[in-house]
């Protein structure tokens, strides 16, 4: 009966410990259930777990997260929209007080080759146009005649929307249409019944009245096709029908050819179009550059007294660039051509307090190319102060750049505050918007 009653209780005891040990275990596996339900808890691991790491390429991203961009955008980089860029709320464009800040932000999400690529007003190559934006990052296109033979406007108009959509930043489009000698779009019929005529023709035939009112009708055609800049006026001054830049000019003295200057920007600014007073400091009765070297040896003196007059005009009539010729101007600079002189570039800036885009005549004219290789000719403009590089040879003058960056040849924050001025002047004509 002892022994009976012994194995019993032996029985109850293992049956005791057997269920005890069976409870332990069950609540540990729920105590993990539930710990592991909710995400908003960190489960920190034991020595034991962390001994056993999971490998990473397994670990997977949150798709939201954005990945930290490169210095250099992959070809898969999406173009910025324009709907990015900073508006008023009623959808009218900034006050020019933001435009700074605007600029500023814009500036900080582009890549060195986006900035130099900005610095690049050029030729259209029309068979290569989409790809060069994309490749080169363009600020903008000059169009010449080839660009508007044989077209509708229809066409054209859908050629530059065309350019407009490819770029990530919206482009300069100019234009030389100055009237007279020099037309790039009215010497078509199919722009304009007659071509539009030369300031001193308009002068004669109706005074100031009459500038006003081609002005006005030269840039509402110009921006119903998409043209944003014209590259104009002359303000040389010129009254010697001998001088090669004669007939391009008002053909009067320096106080006349102000008068004529400031006319003709204001008139440009009340219809949202860029302006450029050129060739600074002022032809005179120098030799064509196209052609070669021209040497000015006028005293300093004559400049402030009459050439500086009609470019201090514009200015103050609120020109947004000047475009600076290649002339060797000894009394300024003996050694280089004014397109390339920092001496030019600082009278500009410090004497004539001009604050807008400073850019070169095109480098590819036969007085640059005599003077220096494409190459070097892009970074000595650069280096002299120059905002825009007007060329046809981009292709090769873009990758100078760059590389004169990359050996501090030149700054990246030279390369900015060139960027910057290009920036706002784009913020003040609406093209960014």
């Amino acid at each position: 009966m002892k022994t009976k009653l012994t194995l019993i209780l032996i029985f109850l005891i293992i049956t005791l410990i057997m269920n005890g040990c069976s409870f332990k275990i069950t609540d540990d596996k729920t105590s993990n259930s539930q710990s592991n339900s909710n995400p908003s808890e960190t489960i920190m691991p034991t020595q034991a777990q962390e001994s056993v790491a999971t490998p990473t390429p397994t670990i997977k991203l949150i798709p939201t997260v954005t990945p930290i961009p490169t210095a250099i955008p992959t070809p898969t980089m999406k173009p910025m929209p324009t709907n990015s860029i900073p508006t008023n709320v009623d959808g009218t464009k900034p006050d020019p007080s933001s435009y700074d800040k605007i600029a500023s932000s814009i500036l900080k999400n582009m890549t060195l080759e986006e900035k130099i690529g900005q610095l690049f007003f050029v030729r259209c190559r029309s068979d290569y146009a989409d790809t060069d934006i994309k490749t080169y990052h363009l600020g903008g296109y000059i169009l010449f005649g080839v660009d508007f033979e044989d077209k509708t406007k229809k066409e054209l108009i859908n050629n530059i929307q065309d350019y407009q959509d490819s770029s990530k930043i919206p482009l300069l489009i100019g234009v030389d249409e100055e009237g007279g000698s020099v037309i790039r779009v009215s010497k078509y019929p199919a722009f304009r019944s007659v071509p539009f005529k030369s300031p001193q023709d308009l002068y004669k035939m109706g005074g100031f009245d009459l500038i006003r009112g081609d002005t006005i009708e030269k840039a509402k055609l110009l921006k119903s096709l998409g043209i944003n800049v014209n590259l104009a006026p002359v303000c040389d001054v010129s009254t010697n029908p001998k001088d090669f830049i004669y007939n391009r000019t008002f053909g009067k003295d320096a106080k006349a050819t102000s008068d004529y200057v400031t006319t003709v920007v204001k008139e440009m600014n009340s219809q949202g179009i860029g302006s450029t007073l050129k060739h600074f400091p002022g032809y005179g009765n120098n030799v064509d550059t196209h052609t070669g070297i021209a040497i000015d040896d006028r005293s300093y003196n004559s400049f402030v007294k009459t050439d500086f007059l009609p470019f201090e005009a514009g200015i103050e009539a609120g020109a947004g660039s000047i475009l600076v010729s290649h002339n060797i101007v000894k009394s300024m600079d003996k050694n280089y051509p004014a397109s390339l002189s920092v001496a030019v570039h600082n009278i500009l800036r410090n004497d004539l307090g001009f604050e807008g885009v400073i850019m070169t005549d095109d480098l590819s004219m036969d007085a640059i190319l005599q003077y220096t290789n494409d190459k070097e000719a892009a970074v000595l403009a650069i280096e002299a102060g120059n905002d825009l590089i007007i060329a046809s040879n981009f292709d090769i003058q873009i990758p100078a750049v760059i590389e004169a960056v990359k050996d501090n040849t030149l700054t990246e924050a030279r390369i900015d505050e060139s960027v910057m001025r290009i920036l706002i002047w784009k913020l003040s004509m609406g093209i960014i918007s």
